[in-house]
């Protein structure tokens, strides 16, 4: 092959499109952060009102409302208010925002309407002034990304490049609520972009980085958790890692299945969904009273894991509470987010697990449980590993935490279908799948699947002989290449195209050739890949086209459907077949040799 005919191929197809999408960007994160700071204002907002009757933006703390008892109907009326903005706004606002985006992306061309921009924000700050046990992030999440998608959708841009921003919007958001763009990126990589391409990453981390500067030049607090704690690597500290990171995916699959229990009931209860909020908004009240951090972001709570000040006991009861109001809170279809409670309940757990666990610095196995709890629960441990790492400004402990997340990112992959995330996205019906792989088509050439030996017909024969060919019963196959006497391809023919001729009235004694005269032949290369070939099959809507070499276009192959799937087949049975390097103890499934033989 000459190098010329190979200079289209590249590492990656991102081309200098990237850099007017990533200008987009920064317009993103900007709107977005600014999007970001009034939501936490309105939180605030929201829980003066609601808790102390004070119109104020004053970090008032929910525990010392002058309420009472009467501050169990505090979260009732605040879901009320929700299931009426669901029902007569928009259903989008349901939930904690990220399968809401995840849907948007795959199956919405990557569009979000205006309404949500407007009502996620405000109905999460409902919600979590109130007392909704939930954190700011989600909400955000979402309502970054419909900004980034009603910025795209005014602009000239592709579903793809929507998407981009989108995701961007998403990104800058979290930024904003946490000062995490690291995490912000790697949440964009593993959950939400479904591709790793420059073409979206670098947009992303634009978004991200520009949301992160513009927070800091507003003096906004970052690492918003200082921690500085950390522990010796040893063998006894793995085990102890490990031992967390178990924990906390059998703690994310326990709280996965909470939340979905009680959607479940909310779906059998005789009222409109728009009441369920206030059910919901019921268990919240009750154990507020029972332990009143429960309520809200939570995020003192986070800090006094971490500096040690929160004793096994109260931690226990802390993670029972929460992680009841919120599994039905969430299930009631309320609006929050959920990974400040996810790092809540972990660190409690952290809490309690610390009396058996080596001795070290405190909070720091309250550290591993939030980070692994969270990883665990969402499927994303990257995210997990470093969002811990920018929340406490601390680098040191990259190792255990990594250990940690990854541990409970197997438990919780091998004992669940599903994420708390793509649970919701299912049951709406729609599969999807979280593992990125390189297409096998943009692996294999078209001359190692082709078939070398080619049956084809003469540009001499007459119609009336091509469709005695094509009927009689020793012919197999539906199409054959019609060549000239230097091999050169002039076209296809199979059963539709003898009619069609026959229909227009043409003679039977008419040769090949002479039909064929100026018609366009799509041809395939030996050199190709199998991406483009599938393209080619598709636009000329055949399902074999001839192989010609490149020089003298000479018939040497010919390539079909069939051979593309038996490319899917073989990488399906790499997954699958076992074998020693040396060829000893080789298990091969009956099923594969079949494929293999098709």
């Amino acid at each position: 092959m000459k190098p010329s005919e190979n200079s289209h191929l590249r590492d990656f197809t991102t081309d200098a499109r990237v850099l007017t999408i990533a200008t987009i960007a920064v317009v993103v994160a900007t709107v977005g952060l600014f999007a970001g700071i009034v939501l936490l204002k309105l939180i605030r907002l929201a829980t003066n009102i609601a808790y102390f009757g004070q119109f104020t933006f004053a970090d008032l703390k929910l525990q010392d409302t002058p309420l009472g008892l009467a501050a169990v109907v505090v979260p009732v009326i605040g879901a009320l208010i929700i299931g009426l903005m669901a029902r007569y706004g928009s259903e989008k606002i349901r939930g904690h925002g990220i399968p809401e985006a995840i849907e948007a992306i795959l199956l919405g061309r990557s569009k979000l309407g205006a309404k949500v921009a407007i009502l996620k924000p405000l109905s999460s700050a409902i919600s979590i002034g109130s007392g909704g046990p939930f954190g700011a992030e989600g909400p955000i999440i979402m309502t970054g990304g419909a900004i980034g998608s009603l910025i795209a959708q005014m602009l000239p841009v592709s579903d793809n490049e929507r998407k981009t921003l989108l995701v961007a919007g998403a990104a800058a958001g979290m930024t904003t609520v946490f000062g995490t763009p690291i995490a912000a990126i790697m949440l964009a990589v593993e959950l939400l972009l479904f591709e790793w391409t420059p073409r979206s990453f670098i947009p992303v981390a634009v978004a991200a980085i520009i949301a992160e500067v513009e927070r800091t030049a507003l003096h906004l607090p970052g690492p918003i958790f200082p921690f500085q704690g950390g522990m010796a690597v040893s063998f006894t500290g793995l085990g102890g890692w490990v031992l967390v990171g178990i924990c906390a995916g059998l703690l994310s699959g326990l709280l996965t299945q909470m939340v979905y229990a009680c959607e479940d009931a909310f779906q059998k209860l005789p009222i409109h969904w728009m009441w369920w909020p206030m059910i919901g908004g019921l268990v919240v009240g009750i154990g507020g009273l029972i332990e009143p951090r429960a309520l809200g972001v939570g995020y003192d709570n986070i800090a006094d894991m971490l500096d040690g000040r929160t004793v096994a006991a109260a931690a226990l009861l802390l993670l029972v509470v929460k992680a009841i109001i919120w599994s039905v809170a969430l299930g009631s279809g309320t609006s929050g987010g959920v990974l400040a409670p996810l790092l809540i309940m972990g660190g409690a757990m952290g809490a309690v697990l610390a009396g058996i666990l080596p001795a070290t610095d405190p909070g720091f196995w309250a550290l591993l449980a939030m980070s692994a709890t969270m990883g665990g629960t969402m499927r994303a441990p990257l995210t997990a590993t470093f969002f811990a790492v920018e929340l406490t400004g601390n680098t040191h402990v990259l190792a255990p935490l990594i250990a940690a997340c990854a541990a409970a990112h197997a438990v919780t992959v091998l004992l669940m279908k599903r994420s708390i995330l793509t649970e919701k996205i299912a049951r709406r019906g729609h599969h999807l799948v979280r593992e990125y792989r390189v297409d096998p088509f943009a692996l294999t050439r078209v001359r190692e699947v082709m078939t070398a030996q080619v049956e084809s017909v003469p540009a001499t024969m007459t119609l009336h002989g091509a469709a005695a060919f094509l009927t009689a019963p020793e012919t197999l196959h539906p199409s054959f290449p019609v060549i000239d006497e230097n091999r050169r391809v002039l076209g296809l023919i199979d059963p539709p195209a003898i009619l069609r001729w026959r229909r227009a009235g043409k003679h039977r004694t008419t040769t090949l050739g002479d039909l064929l005269a100026g018609s366009k032949v799509t041809l395939a290369y030996p050199d190709e890949y199998l991406e483009g070939l599938s393209d080619k099959l598709l636009m000329a809507n055949v399902s074999h086209l001839p192989v010609v070499t490149r020089e003298s276009l000479q018939l040497v192959g010919y390539v079909g459907w069939k051979d593309l799937m038996r490319v899917r087949s073989r990488k399906q049975a790499e997954e699958r077949d076992r074998s020693t390097l040396l060829g000893f103890g080789t298990r091969r499934g009956k099923k594969a040799d079949a494929v293999e033989g098709v």
